[in-house]
């Protein structure tokens, strides 16, 4: 299998046409290639993310990497050619399995993007959380120890993304983070799709606006009146001047 057009740190993320509200005609499905298919399971059937497979809007898969294994151990990583310390995954059993789940998704006539999260990716944000959500198959390929075969990367992988300038331990929680980010703009996910539009970064730079709730006075403090005027024109034009001013006061670098 020759190299794939795959999207690195080093270039642009490749955009869809955005519809403001998709709508699937078959739930979205989501595979997860990991060694720890626990540490995910436990997410996905957790809160938004699980009541959204509850309702049909989503189908997440977690897939075992030593199932394509070989050998009595299984064995899915080794010594990295020039020395160093740390063990690399192999291409083998990694190739093999997005293979495999690239065939059989096909055949249920869906076509698998498949998304490697890497420290060196392409920097994670609400928009590419939109882009994504239009799609009808994502597979998340978890690495682990000190890195993945480059020949897998060059020749699998479509999307390397970054969830931030840090390194952890595995790709599941950046995986993770990243579908829910994406489930949550599916249609039906959240009981109030306005709610998502008017987070953080949704759509544009600025941050979200502060918000208050019942009791209107705690610990002396009451919030501001405007919001307890019912005049909903003076409402909103006081949150999107409290966006600016909070976006200037803890991202400044977003404004310029």
């Amino acid at each position: 299998m020759g190299n794939r057009q795959r999207t690195t740190g080093e270039e642009s993320f490749s955009l869809l046409p955005i519809s403001r509200y998709p709508l699937p005609v078959t739930p979205m499905l989501i595979d997860i290639l990991t060694l720890f298919p626990s540490a995910c399971s436990a997410v996905l059937s957790s809160s938004i993310l699980d009541r959204a497979a509850k309702s049909g809007i989503v189908e997440y898969r977690v897939h075992q990497l030593r199932d394509w294994a070989e050998g009595k151990h299984q064995q899915v990583d080794d010594v990295a050619f020039g020395g160093g310390a740390g063990m690399v995954l192999k291409p083998e059993p990694l190739c093999r399995a997005v293979d495999a789940l690239r065939e059989r998704n096909m055949r249920e006539d869906v076509s698998p993007f498949v998304i490697f999260p890497t420290p060196d990716g392409v920097p994670f944000t609400q928009e590419i959380a939109k882009q994504l959500s239009q799609r009808s198959n994502l597979l998340f390929v978890c690495g682990r120890y000190k890195g993945v075969d480059e020949r897998f990367r060059a020749t699998r992988v479509d999307f390397e993304v970054s969830v931030g300038d840090y390194v952890l331990t595995g790709g599941e929680l950046p995986s993770l983070t990243i579908i829910d980010s994406v489930v949550r703009l599916l249609p039906g996910v959240l009981n109030d799709f306005e709610s998502a539009e008017v987070d953080s970064f949704y759509d544009s730079k600025l941050l979200d606006c502060e918000w208050y709730t019942r009791p209107w006075e705690w610990e002396g403090q009451i919030p501001p009146e405007v919001l307890q005027n019912g005049h909903h024109a003076q409402i909103e034009a006081w949150r999107a001047q409290n966006r600016i001013e909070r976006t200037k006061k803890r991202r400044p670098d977003l404004l310029k």
